[in-house]
């Protein structure tokens, strides 16, 4: 199932890109990227080959830092008058990209266009408790809530809440294209499967940043590729699997990073369709799986098994002693496809993308765990594009991916399983366990929250299952030597690229 990385040939159609010298000649950072953006929509693109562009040139009112902790950003600070009423104070002479001034109105516009149905936000359910927002003033935004909610302040942090300019939005419709932000970095040119170039926003408020002029993205969708490429002095970074750690280890020149994050594997369910409509089914293919064979064989060991709260949370993942379904049980998941009515078994189709390795590792090894129970499982294999599409649509079966768990137990229950939860592409509802996860928003009580979310994690895995959590992978990152400041985190995945330096 792994593949074989063959650098020789390889590295010859990378030098033809004869970015070596744009390594040496410019100060820009180069980064080897896997896929290319499915569009550049802060508020509608969750894909994570958009993200880490587009969280270049966009800012929220607040940020994180590398530790988790919330920061100040567009908004200098801020002040919480009650429990439902948020006051924000903006930044001022804060510029967009397009010269004009981000004002206060492009803030209640940003939140209102986010909780419009018609926008389809990925951030839509982050914003449920918004009773309105308030402009008083250019330079202060009143929130107030409809009630208390714990991690407002959190999702007002994330990369989806970013704040747009009222008049690109209504100029060109949507943001797929365009990118206008007030972050350090600006969309200078999109060759489309090509490269992505960001220059330095020479108007950024804060004064030291960016150091470098430019970042370049360039597709390489072939990992020998972008390996070559760090070898051959091509590239300044790029993200690798754990098989190309040890390819890559103690090379000269090169520093491997290895960081958590919170994201995890699954396999997912369209419940609404047989034979997934059945519970019994979906905890019968939870027996049926082998999570510790999966992060053995598709991570080489480079990954924990995860439950619906990854690891990485800590404190509110759930022990995985807990869940009963997660033993390796062949028999009973025929007891169990038995009493669904499928005792001589069943046949459907697994679908995911042919763009990461493992993704596709997982799939193999589901499909002949599953002969272990007499289950037929076809994979369709599909292009990155067809299977962001797919994802959204619930135009499947049964999907494997990869999901960001998120920095709070709201983003990882909510946002994913509740029945208006803005990820919920399954058909999933419950409601006692939407009364769950309601409840813990709304929760003060540190202690309380916690009760509340551990009995939503159990209802979710031993009794319902619409996905299966498999594992909590590391993630690396190879770069170059040359690169100072690249410290990158669970909390920030991308590091601070604004910060990075570039020696000779």
């Amino acid at each position: 199932m792994k593949k074989i990385i063959v650098l020789s040939l390889v590295l010859f159609l990378v030098m033809s890109f004869g970015l070596a010298e744009n390594l040496q000649a410019e100060n820009i950072l180069e980064v080897a990227k896997h896929l290319e953006a499915e569009g550049f929509d802060p508020h509608t693109v969750p894909a994570h080959s958009s993200i880490q562009i587009y969280m270049q040139v966009y800012e929220g009112l607040l940020t994180t830092s590398p530790e988790g902790e919330i920061e100040p950003q567009l908004a200098e600070s801020w002040e919480i008058l009650d429990d439902t009423t948020y006051q924000f104070n903006l930044r001022q002479g804060v510029k967009f990209h397009n010269g004009q001034e981000m004002t206060a109105e492009d803030v209640k516009f940003s939140y209102e266009r986010i909780l419009d149905p018609e926008t389809a936000s990925i951030a839509k359910s982050n914003f449920e408790m918004v009773d309105n927002i308030e402009a008083p003033d250019d330079y202060t935004v009143i929130v107030n809530l409809e009630d208390s909610y714990a991690d407002f302040l959190i999702n007002v942090a994330h990369v989806y809440s970013a704040i747009v300019p009222k008049e690109v939005v209504e100029e060109h419709g949507d943001l797929m294209n365009e990118m206008v932000g007030t972050g350090p970095f600006q969309l200078e040119e999109w060759e489309p499967d090509n490269y992505t170039l960001l220059t330095r926003n020479e108007d950024y408020y804060l004064e030291d940043e960016p150091v470098v002029d430019g970042v370049r993205y360039s597709i390489m969708e072939d990992e020998s590729a972008r390996i070559a490429a760090l070898r051959a002095g091509n590239t300044h970074l790029t993200s690798i699997s754990s098989e190309a750690v040890t390819i890559l280890d103690n090379t000269p020149g090169l520093d491997i990073i290895e960081y958590p994050d919170f994201d995890y594997t699954y396999w997912g369910f369209n419940v609404m369709e047989e034979p997934f409509d059945e519970a019994k089914v979906r905890l019968a293919m939870s027996y049926a799986i082998d999570r510790e064979l999966l992060a053995e064989v598709v991570f080489d060991g480079a990954a924990e098994v995860s439950g619906p709260v990854p690891p990485s949370q800590e404190i509110w993942a759930a022990e995985l002693e807990e869940f009963s379904s997660y033993q390796y049980d062949p028999e009973k998941a025929k007891e169990l496809l038995a009493e669904a009515g499928y005792e001589d078994g069943l046949s459907f189709t697994i679908t995911t993308s042919s763009a990461y390795d493992y993704m596709v590792d997982t799939a193999v090894i589901i499909q002949e765990l599953l002969q272990e129970v007499n289950v037929e499982a076809e994979i369709q294999l599909v292009e990155w594009g067809t299977y962001i599409d797919k994802w959204s649509n619930t135009d499947h079966q049964s999907l494997i991916g990869l999901n960001g768990g998120g920095t709070t137990p709201d983003r990882a229950l909510y946002f994913f399983f509740h029945t208006g939860g803005a990820a919920n592409v399954w058909g999933f509802s419950d409601e006692d366990f939407d009364s769950l996860v309601e409840q813990a928003r709304v929760e003060i009580d540190q202690e309380a929250r916690f009760d509340l979310y551990h009995e939503a994690q159990l209802m979710l895995v031993d009794e319902h299952a619409p996905n299966l959590f498999l594992n909590n992978p590391y993630e690396f990152y190879a770069v170059q030597d040359s690169v100072e400041n690249f410290d990158p985190t669970a909390y920030q995945s991308e590091g601070q690229f604004s910060q990075i330096s570039l020696s000779e």
